[in-house]
């Protein structure tokens, strides 16, 4: 049984449908992750489930018990906030003690709850600073002490680093991943930074235009995106405009593209074959994408572009019209101008379901 259930959430505000059927289960001690670009519905939902918002339909259920019409109190849930909703007049302690005094908690078990979540966000002694004398990062921590304080039975994130610097965010991210694990909570963390949601969530559940488009591990999400939105969203992707040629009752897929008129062969589910006479997209990552190697669905190409990023280079080729991105380590037998042949690995095409 899911720790977490939500059925066919549905809210909207005037007439902007702000999540549309959201349904999913969240299992105990998982780490899990709604992820979406800004206005996708993810920070509505998460406040649904802490009551800070009521769906207009659908249900919540928590430990096979229905939430739905619950208070935020009543649910007892710890929730870190973008912007960290610190008290500027109170000092730390008593930022982190403010559930605690709010559950009417003796003044030992209060004193060693916050010494204690101090401790775990490695802020011990900060209990008599001022807020604002304090940095983001800093800040931050003291709002996921607050949160962790209480020993909620479920930690919700509203994408508590975007406001940090790049090196500290991926610090810190490891950190709170660390801590979650070592306190043995279950999480519901949203964001839109698809590095942080790969990184720290056992799930992720990817939310578009209000609905809950996939859901699947990182690494299931990342190669195998269920559909053409999916995959727009989840970094760089080649998506190859083509035809069907094969017959519907193979399951080894022919595909002919649209630019440059190639065939591609690589195996499909049966229910996935789209009709003959309706055009598809097949994606394949750039890392993935091999130059001047043997293989099957082997194009000639001439490089147009190469573009040094470091570790690696992204290099684009035009096969015949279909440009295609490979993500490579060396570059040394390249030049733009210069013909070559690129192998998109059969294993590694995907069929997309049309938008």
């Amino acid at each position: 049984m899911s720790l977490l259930s939500l059925t066919s959430i549905t809210k909207s505000f005037g007439s902007t449908r702000a999540v549309s059927d959201v349904s999913l289960d969240v299992e105990r001690g998982e780490f899990f992750g709604l992820l979406g670009p800004s206005g996708c519905g993810k920070t509505t939902t998460l406040r649904i489930i802490a009551g800070l918002e009521q769906p207009d339909s659908g249900t919540i259920q928590f430990e096979n018990t229905d939430l739905t019409k619950q208070t935020p109190e009543q649910r007892g849930f710890g929730m870190v906030f973008q912007n960290y909703a610190l008290f500027p007049h109170l000092n730390v302690f008593e930022n982190v003690a403010f559930g605690l005094r709010a559950r009417q908690k003796s003044k030992a078990e209060t004193n060693e709850r916050v010494t204690s979540a101090l401790e775990l966000v490695q802020l011990p002694g900060y209990g008599k600073r001022r807020v604002d004398e304090l940095s983001g990062g800093q800040q931050q921590r003291v709002a996921i002490a607050r949160a962790i304080a209480i020993e909620p039975a479920l930690l919700l994130f509203d994408e508590p680093l975007s406001n940090l610097d790049v090196s500290l965010r991926e610090q810190t991210r490891s950190e709170l991943r660390e801590l979650v694990t070592r306190l043995a909570l279950t999480a519901v963390y949203v964001t839109h930074d698809q590095e942080e949601a790969y990184a720290i969530c056992d799930r992720i559940g990817v939310m578009v235009g209000g609905k809950l488009m996939q859901i699947g591990q990182p690494r299931e999400l990342y190669q195998k995106p269920a559909d053409i939105t999916v995959a727009r969203f989840l970094g760089r992707n080649n998506m190859i405009r083509a035809m069907r040629l094969s017959s519907s009752k193979t399951t080894e897929g022919e595909f002919k593209t649209l630019e440059g008129g190639h065939v591609l062969r690589f195996s499909v589910q049966h229910d996935q074959l789209p009709p003959l006479n309706k055009p598809v997209f097949v994606s394949i990552r750039p890392e993935q994408v091999r130059i001047n190697n043997n293989g099957q669905n082997s194009l000639r190409g001439i490089v147009r572009e190469i573009v040094f990023a470091g570790a690696t280079s992204t290099v684009l080729i035009d096969a015949g019209g279909l440009l295609l991105e490979a993500l490579v380590l060396q570059t040394n037998e390249l030049t733009v101008g210069k013909e070559c042949t690129v192998v998109l690995p059969p294993e590694h095409l995907t069929l997309l379901k049309s938008e």
